[in-house]
């Protein structure tokens, strides 16, 4: 795939508020209609539920706050805050486990937080055995294993307890290593700690290791950048996201210790951008989409050249064609056609399994139009380009008939040469990669609601 052109006049005239589809519908759709009653209806009714199973547990306690996060987080230094938490996703992972075929494997499984590594060794083998009494897991390398890792939060035992596991995969929050960053952000982590637990992770066998990093924080610029990006691909992962940060005081109240006067100007944001994509570029590293780059062999860039790129709540994908069941509070299942959400506080979470209850709160029906049009924006947010006969085979429509108001505001973008339209497909171009969330937002029916209009972050 063509990594994609930096054209900052087009990035200035698109750049406005959307969502990242890593659902659709999104989030925002969701209603408190959807009920325990009706995920289990999706279950027996799911037209997957011969497939294989993908498996996500929220953790949400980090020791420190990132002034910069955004996720659904406890910040504490007392680790027996755990101890009531765990009790509880034990019970949701029994509970879950009862209604699903044991002989469906698990094809992917991730820990995401907050910061899963903050539990204790004994813990995280307590919870991986009771993940295992009650689903069936590989006992190699046959399944996409995966959790995010804080380096300052293991050592060199934890790294090797946890391949010890069955998890293969480990994403690592690098953020920036230039120390005004780190300060202002709250984040101090150490180029040896970072490069300590890489060093591990292959040494004890993972399969792939990812970074994180995110620009547009205080004290940022395309010089202080590139000196991160030399630091991040001497230590080659094989992954590597780059996301933006959206400042949004009002609404996050741990944002509100930025100093906002440090953070770089607009414009040098996207310098900082750009200087990301050539950079990278100039390592080898492949454009998967969005925010995310891999080495050729990595297995989304192979994904992406064979055309079997997919898309869900943990980003880009190969396993995301399978019910998703998602355990603890907030996280999201993807169930046939539905999505459903756990309560988002604690206590909530706690109450419902106290009483026997699935901790659902809220959740969506995929209605035949959605899952068209999740087709359609799968196709171009994954692979770049769209054949309609793919979508009239599957769906028996007619395209062009079908979506005459999208392709009539379709060609708008192709003449901004964001895109190729003809009569069979629709190509993005290398000027339109950077702003595919722009192409895929002209299917979302759900964007003409004016409330939700500001409730999404920047596409660039």
């Amino acid at each position: 795939m063509d990594n994609p052109v930096f054209d900052l006049n087009l990035i200035k005239k698109y750049n406005v508020s959307g969502p990242r589809y890593t659902s659709y519908p999104t989030a925002l759709q969701f209603t408190d209609d959807f009920s325990e009653h009706d995920y289990r209806d999706a279950i027996d009714n799911s037209y997957r539920k011969e497939s294989t199973l993908s498996l996500y547990f929220h953790l949400p306690f980090c020791a420190t706050v990132c002034y910069y996060c955004a996720c659904n987080k406890i910040i504490t230094k007392d680790r027996s805050v755990a101890l009531l938490y765990l009790d509880h996703l034990h019970r949701e992972i029994e509970q879950q486990g009862a209604l699903y075929d044991q002989s469906r494997p698990v094809t992917q499984l991730h820990w995401g937080g907050g910061t899963p590594t903050f539990i204790s060794n004994e813990q995280m083998t307590e919870l991986m055995a009771q993940t295992r009494a009650h689903f069936n897991l590989y006992s190699d390398d046959g399944g996409e294993y995966s959790l995010e890792i804080d380096p300052r939060t293991v050592d060199r035992e934890k790294i090797a307890l946890l391949r010890e596991l069955g998890f293969n995969r480990i994403s690592l929050g690098i953020q920036d290593f230039d120390p005004r960053v780190q300060q202002a952000v709250n984040r101090i982590q150490s180029e040896e700690q970072t490069l300590g637990v890489i060093e591990a992770a292959r040494e004890d066998g993972f399969l792939s290791v990812s970074v994180d990093l995110i620009y547009g924080l205080p004290h940022q610029s395309t010089a202080s950048f590139a000196v991160t990006l030399d630091k991040i691909n001497a230590m080659s992962p094989d992954r590597i996201s780059i996301y933006n940060y959206a400042h949004l005081p009002e609404r996050f109240k741990t944002q509100r210790q930025i100093n906002a006067e440090e953070l770089p100007s607009p414009a040098e944001k996207l310098r900082i951008l750009e200087l990301c994509i050539n950079q990278l570029k100039s390592y080898g590293y492949v454009y998967i989409g969005m925010d995310h780059f891999a080495k050729p062999e990595d297995e989304l860039a192979v994904a992406q050249r064979n055309g079997s790129l997919q898309r869900n709540f943990q980003g880009y994908s190969t396993h995301a064609e399978c019910d998703m069941v998602a355990m603890g509070i907030t996280a999201i299942s993807n169930i046939g056609a539905t999505y459903s959400q756990n309560e988002k506080s604690p206590d909530d979470y706690y109450s419902k399994i106290d009483q026997g209850q699935l901790p659902v709160f809220q959740g969506a029906v995929i209605d035949r139009d959605d899952q068209i049009r999740k087709s359609v924006i799968m196709s171009l947010i994954c692979q770049f380009e769209l054949t309609f006969s793919d979508i009239e085979s599957k769906y028996g429509i007619d395209f062009q008939q079908y979506f005459q108001d999208e392709l009539q505001r379709l060609s708008a973008l192709a003449e901004d040469e964001l895109l190729n339209l003809d009569s069979k497909q629709i190509v993005v171009s290398s000027r339109g990669r950077l702003l595919i969330r722009n192409i895929c937002m002209v299917f979302d029916r759900y964007l003409q609601v004016p409330q939700f209009s500001d409730r999404f972050s920047k596409v660039i």
